[in-house]
């Protein structure tokens, strides 16, 4: 069986074969279309060049908009003194730089980490959490959130979120491309219409399987780096009890109404608390799942 450190690794491979493979998915649904449709490569151009932009705002930016987006503010070692003690020790067994402390004020218990690596990294945590955990409870807690800092997860989630919404709005330029073209080229043979046609229709479905597929990559690699994070916090923890206990409580928590679906995946538990079809796509393991692997560590 491969070492935790292995698995590290071939995880951060995997990650990018599987981002450049979405990627080169979309890029080739739209040149199949642009070629079919318009009879020119306007469109994969205009989609590479798009995609230089939203990638660096996403990849330098994307933490503040994670943080922003959920409403959390900076708090100092003087306000929170025992949150800031146990992510500096936790830090220093991890080998990594402290990270910055963020509070969300919320009665749910949960907590999330972001940034494009160690060096800049922020986790953020709610005020229901601080206060419904006990010391233990909340040191699994932080150090499940910086595994995910040492692993390097929370670059790989913010790039995910960067071409799963690239994907999005490619899709919408495609939509609104084929409604200005007529979805016909000008000029074209009746036979190099029928063939425009029929790559047309397979650009069509490649367009609308591709933000699925990006999806799906996005909750199967979720879902496993949530398993990964609970191993790797117990290594620097030492008490996997701490952290299946927390797990208990967050779930039995209420929803915590800052967080969108655009962020839901970097939380430690599902923040949406409704039990539904919906939940097939949650970004999250089964808490039950979590814990009795942790019970059996």
């Amino acid at each position: 069986m491969p070492s935790l450190y292995s698995q590290i690794a071939l995880n951060k491979r995997h990650s990018l074969l599987l981002v450049l493979l979405v990627l080169a998915l979309v890029i080739g649904a739209v040149a199949l279309y642009s070629y079919a449709v318009r009879g020119d490569f306007v469109l994969p151009i205009a989609a590479a060049v798009l995609a230089i932009p939203s990638s660096l705002i996403g990849y330098y930016g994307g933490d503040k908009i994670a943080l922003a987006s959920n409403r959390a503010h900076a708090v100092s070692e003087s306000q929170t003194p025992e949150l800031h003690t146990i992510v500096e020790n936790l830090a220093i067994t991890a080998g990594v730089p402290k990270p910055n402390l963020y509070l969300i004020n919320s009665p749910a218990l949960n907590a999330f980490a972001t940034g494009r690596d160690p060096a800049h990294a922020s986790i953020a945590v709610t005020t229901g959490l601080i206060e419904r955990l006990d010391r233990s409870e909340l040191e699994g807690v932080l150090a499940h959130e910086l595994s995910h800092v040492r692993n390097y997860d929370i670059r790989f989630a913010t790039l995910v979120a960067v071409f799963v919404g690239f994907i999005v709005i490619l899709s919408d330029l495609f939509t609104r491309s084929m409604f200005w073209s007529g979805g016909r080229r000008r000029g074209a043979s009746r036979e190099d219409s029928q063939t425009g046609a029929i790559f047309a229709i397979i650009g069509v479905i490649l367009l609308i399987v591709s933000p699925v597929v990006a999806k799906l990559i996005q909750l199967a690699i979720s879902r496993q780096r949530e398993f990964l994070a609970d191993s790797s916090g117990v290594l620097l923890t030492r008490y996997p009890d701490g952290l299946a206990s927390a797990l208990e409580k967050i779930s039995a928590g209420p929803a915590l109404n800052t967080a969108g679906h655009a962020t839901a995946h970097l939380f430690i538990a599902n923040p949406f608390k409704a039990r539904s079809f919906a939940n097939l796509f949650a970004t999250h393991p089964p808490v039950e799942e979590r814990i009795r692997r942790l019970r059996n560590l």
